[in-house]
Formats: structure tokens, sequence, C-alpha cells
């Protein structure tokens, strides 16, 4: 074990957090997992022991400063971070649910915040390793009954890109990871069309790749989705918000 990298990943319960904690664990790593579901964090224990589950509520600063506590005195070391947590509800959104919307910022948001502040100085005094955030091309531009959401996603986008210029002076990499529509427990709620929709197994290989094989601050795909999202990204206004009526009017949403 003590020639096995360790990366740490929360929200590695369901989607995304767990295809790639898969993903990492038969690549050899040591995966510290964790999400607050510890019934699915065991389940990917039996599927590979490379897999240690670390059961957390990111809304917790308190555990989040325990959990990678305990992380770093049963492995000595974390290479990379990614977190992942992250929840969306198109209903409460659309009915103005502001605490729900409230709850949204909490787990997207300041989650990650938590996490961050718990391996921050850990970081800082390594002067090595990765540090990165799971965003979404959700947070490029508002979208229609997801203001929190998109709101959410934007503030971890802007953080991101802050932190990038704390980090490079320590020789700590940070990168961004902005899917598109992954087909996961969260956006099986949307009850609209999702272009260029994947699995969690393909934004695990994407991740991966963009993590161990290249060095660019972004990693988002589809790409063939996500260039056309940069694209409205930069529209005027007027522009864009005429597309996406329109497309709210084809699928009579």
């Amino acid at each position: 074990m003590e020639d096995k990298k360790v990366i740490w990943i929360t929200g590695a319960s369901t989607g995304i957090g767990r295809a790639l904690a898969i993903k990492f664990a038969e690549k050899g790593w040591i995966v510290a997992a964790s999400a607050r579901r510890e019934n699915l964090l065991k389940e990917l224990n039996q599927l590979n022991k490379n897999i240690y589950p670390f059961p957390v509520d990111v809304t917790n600063i308190d555990q989040c400063k325990i959990v990678s506590k305990d992380i770093l005195e049963q492995f000595k070391n974390i290479e990379i971070c990614v977190f992942c947590t992250g929840m969306h509800d198109p209903k409460s959104e659309k009915e103005f649910n502001l605490e729900k919307i409230r709850k949204i910022m909490e787990v997207n948001y300041f989650g990650v915040m938590n996490s961050i502040n718990s391996i921050y100085s850990y970081y800082n005094n390594k002067k090595s390793g990765q540090i990165s955030i799971v965003s979404s091309v959700a947070g490029y531009r508002g979208l229609p009954a997801a203001g929190a959401y998109c709101a959410s996603k934007s503030a971890l986008t802007s953080f991101t890109e802050s932190l990038h210029f704390e980090m490079r002076k320590k020789n700590v990499r940070v990168s961004l990871i902005s899917p598109g529509f992954i087909k996961t427990p969260m956006t099986d709620q949307n009850d609209f069309p999702m272009p260029m929709i994947k699995s969690p197994e393909f934004a695990a290989e994407q991740i991966y790749s963009g993590l161990i094989k290249k060095n660019s601050f972004e990693i988002h795909f589809p790409k063939a989705f996500t260039f056309i999202m940069k694209i409205l990204r930069i529209l005027p206004n007027s522009v864009y918000f005429w597309l996406v009526e329109k497309g709210m009017k084809k699928i009579e949403y």
C-alpha cells in the first residue's frame, strides 16, 4: 500500500463520484471515498478493496476536518482531492422554495469550501499535489428552473479560478471539472430533453485522463456540447435569451 497513490473523492456514493472512485481503484490507486450514505460506500468497498469508506456530511465543517485527518493518518498522503458533491431540485426551484435554494448553495458551494478548508494547510505545507473541483457547464450562464444550481456552480467556477492563482505559487495544481449532461440520480429529475447526455463511466474516463494524462486547467466534456455552451457564454444577453426562450417553446417547457 505504501507505494500506491491516494485520492480523496467526495460525493462518491453515486453518479460521477462513484464512477470516478471505481476508475481510480481499478488503476491501482487507494481511494478514500466520502459521502453521507455509509451503506453505499461500503458497497463500493465490496466492489473493489482499493476503495475505503470515509463517510462525511460536507455541510459539517468539523466532520470534514476529522475525515481529512483520518485519511492522512491512515494513508500518510493525499495526492489528489476531487470535490464532487452536488444536488439539484428543479421542482423546488420552479416554486422558489427558499429553504431548498439555501440547501443547494450549502451543499454545492459551501460543502466544497468546507472540504477545501480541511486540507488547505496540508497542501500549503506539502507544496505538491492536486485539488480538483467539480462544477458544471450550468455555471456558464443562467438556465431555466436552475437559478440556485447555476449560481452555485458559477460560484464554484470563479472560486476555482481564484484558487488556481493562490495554489500555483505553492506548486499545487488546481483544476476545474465542467461536465455537460451526465446520467445520474440528479439529472434523472429533469423533465426536459438533455442533449448529448453521457454515462458516469464516460465522465470518469474523461476526468481520469484530464487529471493524470493532461495538465489543462479545465476538464470539460463532452466536447461537442461544452463548446456550444462556451459559445453561448460569450453571446450578448439579448441573443442568448432569445435562443433559450425559443428552445423552451420547442420542448413546451
